[in-house]
């Protein structure tokens, strides 16, 4: 694990920390492959059930390292280019995943946040893919997974302007899960994590892979009921499919084994 980050699990949660503040969590290649790697160890820890990222300090992530870029240095993992920018752009992670937007989210982080499949954001927080400003563009998946969150129009405006949204904005939009109070993003991401972790995480990992699944379709046609249906065989047989009916007619707490 590299310097940059930190990891603490507790509770069947990981929380991974981006801990560059005084570059405002800019992402560099130690960066990447100290996320990615933190990202694959929990998803791969069948006692983690949901994964929470956040910054250091005012922000989330000020995107690129530009000092790196100048530098003509990578900004990939050099053991696992494949992962993508910050090592999640493209890193399948089947854990749930939430953003623990803490602060600023410009470019690159703001990317990082879309990699997430929920955000929760500081108030006080804005929103940003300022690239064209700076003669770049949005390339660690910005540009195709924000018009597949907000309307079109709105996301040409937020990519071609380069302008920030506001937390309030981003919320509206739909964009983000929950506005936090200043200075408690993480303990709302927190919370949602464990209300997440507490259910059946067989129910819960298939029901986040469909659901990524069928986005990406043209259309409800058969390929995409005989995926549902893939997916309840599969939920359906499982022990915790058994647990949660038995636990509810004994009224107590479901013990998953997840499997």
């Amino acid at each position: 694990m590299s310097d940059e980050v930190h990891v603490e699990t507790a509770d069947a949660v990981t929380v991974i920390t981006i801990d560059r503040p005084k570059a405002l969590n800019a992402l560099n290649a130690a960066v990447a492959a100290g996320l990615g790697a933190a990202l694959q160890a929990a998803d791969d820890d069948e006692a983690v059930r949901a994964i929470v990222v956040t910054g250091t300090g005012r922000a989330f992530s000020a995107g690129a390292d530009l000092k790196a870029v100048a530098a003509g240095e990578s900004l990939l993992d050099p053991d696992h280019p494949e992962w993508g920018f910050g090592g999640f752009a493209r890193h399948p992670i089947a854990t749930p995943t939430i953003a623990a937007v803490n602060g600023l989210a410009f470019g690159g982080g703001l990317e990082l946040m879309l990699s997430c499949d929920l955000a929760v954001v500081d108030e006080e927080a804005k929103l940003g893919l300022p690239e064209v400003t700076r003669g770049l563009v949005a390339g660690a998946g910005g540009l195709i997974r924000l018009p597949q969150l907000v309307p079109r129009a709105v996301a040409l405006e937020i990519a071609m302007t380069g302008a920030p949204i506001s937390a309030a904005r981003a919320y509206e939009l739909g964009l983000v899960n929950r506005v936090a109070p200043a200075g408690t993003a993480l303990d709302v991401a927190r919370s949602l994590a464990a209300t997440i972790a507490a259910n059946a995480p067989v129910a819960v990992r298939e029901s986040k892979a469909l659901m990524g699944r069928a986005a990406h379709a043209d259309e409800l046609g058969d390929d995409v009921w005989a995926d549902n249906t893939r997916v309840m065989m599969t939920v359906f047989s499982s022990e915790d499919a058994k647990e949660g009916p038995r636990a509810f007619a004994e009224k107590r707490t479901p013990q998953w084994r997840g499997r």
